[in-house]
């Protein structure tokens, strides 16, 4: 049992449900360089109804409601729907640069049929949220 000197003392730590690659770090720290960025906007991931698994995934720039949790990885400040988390827990995020392929990818362990969804670079900016 723990006692009240020992509650003191405890952290609190919380985990980030997704992770980045090193290259989809640099992207979106990229995009967040640019011109005419909107500082007060963080990256929103999330899920919506429909796609091959029964959801399409959400990634873009917005500002956050009282329904997020928030989140800073590696400097990029990260909102997420609190109710979203356990649809994306242990998700990948890619960004892909090749001759055939560019945009974003999502690798998720929780998705049924696969998991793998390629999001080309142009609809990923102009996902409106």
């Amino acid at each position: 049992m723990i006692n009240f000197a020992q509650r003191l003392f405890m952290k609190t730590t919380t985990v980030i449900p997704i992770t980045l690659t090193e290259t989809a770090k640099a992207e979106i720290k990229r995009l967040m360089l640019e011109e005419g960025f909107d500082v007060t906007q963080s990256l929103r991931i999330g899920v919506k109804g429909g796609g091959c698994s029964g959801m399409t995934y959400i990634l873009g720039f917005d500002k956050g409601t009282e329904k997020d949790e928030s989140y800073l990885l590696d400097g990029i400040p990260v909102i997420m729907d609190k109710t979203h988390g356990i649809y994306l827990m242990g998700m990948e995020i890619y960004w892909q640069d090749g001759l055939n392929s560019r945009g974003f990818t999502f690798k998720n362990p929780n998705a049924r049929g696969g998991g793998g969804l390629h999001v080309g670079a142009v609809q990923v900016l102009q996902c409106k949220i």
